[in-house]
């Protein structure tokens, strides 16, 4: 069971496939579920796969894990590592292989539940695209109402534990990736007094808005602004016509949000006014999520679950995070697309950091000591041992050195999935 599940993770880590993109991370999913008894359904929503297993009457349990992968380029070092300028920096290779393993290991344990497993492998998740497109496509009319939506998510914990907010603290934040297109006029670089330079502009517009997360509202500690990405100009020589910047934003709560979108906008439109731009600001909105809220009644009952399987000492507390999710669309966030509500989401962080990496010894005598370095006195007490360096703290996601310590990790990963799955299905 576990052979299969890391031959996959490994396989996926070093070939990543950005949103949109993920045709041979989608085949190679829909083999091992296939593999794993399901009835395989291909091209959901782009290249979303579904799997089917049935087990007599009962209640319907979804799984769900992630097709893409990251543009970063990998520098962890790993003999696996990716090279193609992609990589795998969010864990979602990962859940993959232990939605694989947990599919496999519930196959084997037929006896203990009745009722049908969902396997999801959702694309597009880091454009907080691919669940909607997966709905659009009739997700629910074509594969059943759930019972309950599962999923996990890597984080920087120890491996082989997790960890479930408490009492309906969001698990992630709310999110919307925007495109914003600033205009200017042309021109030739060495008379800029003939021409409007969009990227002055967009230089304010940046500085702007990273100041909008401190001065919005009265919690300003409950959002994040990044702008992750800005392009412009063809040649060093040449003012370019526009500028267009690609900007995330997250708070806690989806009003917060809602108060930064309006604050984002009312900046965009200023900067460009004051710069005289020739046209109106662009700003459109790519994708937007809402804050992720998991099922109490459902997710106190599958951490019990967990700890049973794992531990109590494993299973911890998450204090929620501006990390952004699509996975609520699956929920009643997303009634519009699927016309459901009252499903149970349940959603929780999964340790994946080497639990027990040594510390160096720092206790040896530094090598290349000179030769003739006089000896220490028999009578003088021996000095006593450099206190070891701490540890630096793992790599964090989105890292490109962000690499989950596998060997610890993955059994628990499928343990904790596994686990969650049998008691939705015994919950009926």
């Amino acid at each position: 069971m576990l052979r299969p599940a890391l031959a996959l993770y490994l396989d996926l880590h070093a070939h990543p496939e950005t949103s949109g993109h993920e045709s041979r991370t989608a085949g190679r999913f829909a083999e091992r579920l296939a593999a794993a008894g399901c009835e395989v359904t291909r091209g959901v929503g782009g290249h979303g796969v579904v799997g089917v297993l049935r087990n007599g009457d009962g209640p319907r349990v979804w799984l769900r894990a992630e097709l893409d992968a990251l543009p970063v380029r990998e520098r962890t070092g790993l003999p696996y590592a990716s090279d193609s300028g992609a990589m795998h920096a969010c864990g979602h290779d990962l859940h993959l292989a232990a939605a694989a393993g947990a599919t496999d290991l519930l196959a084997r344990l037929r006896d203990r539940w009745r009722g049908t497993l969902v396997v999801l492998g959702q694309p597009a998740e880091e454009t907080l695209s691919g669940a909607e497109a997966m709905l659009r496509d009739g997700l629910y009319e074509r594969f059943g109402r759930p019972g309950a939506v599962l999923a996990q998510h890597a984080a920087p914990l120890p491996s082989g534990t997790v960890a479930h907010t408490p009492d309906g603290t969001p698990v992630t934040g709310a999110g919307a990736v925007l495109e914003v297109v600033l205009h200017g006029r042309g021109g030739h670089a060495a008379t800029p007094g003939l021409a409007l330079d969009p990227v002055v502009t967009a230089a304010a517009v940046i500085t702007r808005l990273h100041a909008l997360t401190a001065r919005t509202g009265p919690h300003a500690d409950r959002m994040a602004l990044n702008v992750g990405m800005v392009r412009a100009g063809t040649a060093a020589n040449v003012v370019p016509e526009s500028a267009a910047l690609g900007v995330g934003l997250r708070a806690r709560a989806d009003a917060d949000l809602d108060r930064l979108l309006t604050a984002v906008h009312r900046a965009v439109h200023a900067e460009s006014a004051a710069a005289g731009a020739p046209r109106e600001p662009e700003v459109r909105v790519v994708s937007r999520s809402a804050a992720l809220r998991s099922d109490l009644t459902a997710t106190e009952s599958v951490r019990r679950a967990q700890a049973g399987l794992l531990g109590a000492s494993r299973v911890l507390p998450w204090p929620g995070s501006l990390a952004t999710e699509d996975f609520p669309l699956f929920g009643d966030a997303g009634a519009r697309f699927h016309g459901q509500r009252g499903i149970p989401l349940v959603y929780w962080m999964l340790g994946v950091a080497d639990p027990g990496r040594p510390a160096p010894d720092r206790s040896a005598a530094p090598a290349g000591t000179p030769a003739g370095t006089p000896a220490r006195s028999r009578e003088a007490p021996p000095a006593p041992p450099a206190p070891p360096a701490p540890l630096a703290p793992p790599a964090p996601n989105h890292s490109p050195r962000f690499a989950p310590h596998v060997g610890s990790a993955l059994r628990p990963a499928v343990a904790a999935l596994a686990a969650a799955a049998l008691d939705r299905f015994a919950a009926g």
